[in-house]
């Protein structure tokens, strides 16, 4: 007999294995009487938001209206609504012709106090928080809670130290007895700080040292360009606080001639309220609405700027 013939077994072949489904995503089930995925937090932080827009924005409207407004039409109409007689134009030619034009010197005062008070206390703030940010140097910490403190303590609680000072150096009544005070911005200077901090990378404080670059160069050209948005930032803060500055100039000055418009409005409003005075109340409100101007044009003129200060250093590259 012959040998039976042996088969070999071929494997089966592997099935190949499917990739597994994707999870399915749930998809958020929709709430009773409203979208998906709007808490009810959202429709509150609406409703205060437009409180508080409406609660800034009505001020405004009722001084554009009343500015358009006669004395007599100011005591005689609605106060949010315009008069039948057109005043706008007239208003503003009595406010700068008035009293021989004593409104126009106001606004020169207090752009005096702006420019110098508001821009040197920007200048030292940039100056100080850029030292304080890239210096290490003994005392830095005392310097630190000294800063600290002065933004915690109120302008006003040093008013009346502050004009003691200035009597005793003969400096009251007079303009420096506003611009020096103004030039002290400890919260400017902290904000630069804490700008200058985040901006200014080391490396390239040291690629331009070893370029060749003194310390004032590297600050005025590598440096300070890149301050640009905090200098914006802390310029509006400090021009705001200058412009609306009115406790130190009431304590310090009392020459009329040097009064800012603070104080020239409200002995105005003062000459309007007093019994048998001048009725100028027409003036005072227009006299307020082209206080605010330069203000707002600032503000819409430096936006990007600011901007772009205020949210540096929130993300992280």
């Amino acid at each position: 007999m012959g040998t039976p013939a042996t088969t070999t077994a071929r494997p089966a072949p592997a099935r190949r294995s499917r990739p597994a489904p994707p999870p399915r995503l749930r998809t958020p089930r929709r709430r009773r009487g409203g979208s998906p995925a709007r808490p009810r937090r959202s429709v509150l932080l609406t409703a205060l938001s437009a409180l508080v827009v409406l609660y800034t924005l009505v001020p405004l409207a009722w001084l554009v209206i009343s500015a358009t407004k006669t004395q007599s039409g100011l005591a005689g109409s609605f106060g949010l609504w315009f008069d039948g007689d057109f005043a706008f134009f007239g208003n503003i030619a009595d406010t700068f012709t008035y009293d021989d034009g004593v409104f126009t010197r106001w606004l020169l005062n207090t752009l005096l106090y702006v420019v110098l008070g508001a821009g040197g206390a920007t200048f030292l703030a940039v100056l100080g928080g850029y030292a304080l940010a890239k210096f290490d140097f003994p005392g830095r910490r005392g310097v630190f809670a000294v800063v600290i403190g002065a933004v915690a303590v109120p302008g006003t609680a040093l008013a009346v130290p502050t004009f003691l000072m200035f009597s005793e150096m003969g400096l009251t009544n007079t303009p420096w007895a506003v611009i020096i005070p103004s030039l002290i911005s400890p919260f400017g200077l902290y904000l630069m700080w804490v700008f200058a901090t985040e901006a200014i990378p080391a490396e390239l404080m040291e690629a331009a040292r070893v370029d060749g670059a003194g310390e004032i160069r590297t600050f005025f050209q590598v440096c300070l360009p890149l301050l640009a948005p905090g200098t914006v930032t802390v310029l509006l803060f400090t021009m705001v606080q200058t412009w609306n500055n009115y406790f130190l100039p009431l304590i310090m000055i009392k020459d009329p001639d040097w009064y800012p418009l603070t104080l020239g409005l409200k002995s105005w409003n003062d000459q309007a309220s007093t019994a048998g005075g001048e009725p100028v109340f027409h003036l005072v409100i227009t006299g307020s609405l082209l206080t605010i101007v330069p203000l707002v044009a600032a503000f819409l003129l430096l936006q990007r700027f600011w901007q772009s200060g205020l949210a540096a250093g929130s993300v992280k590259q």
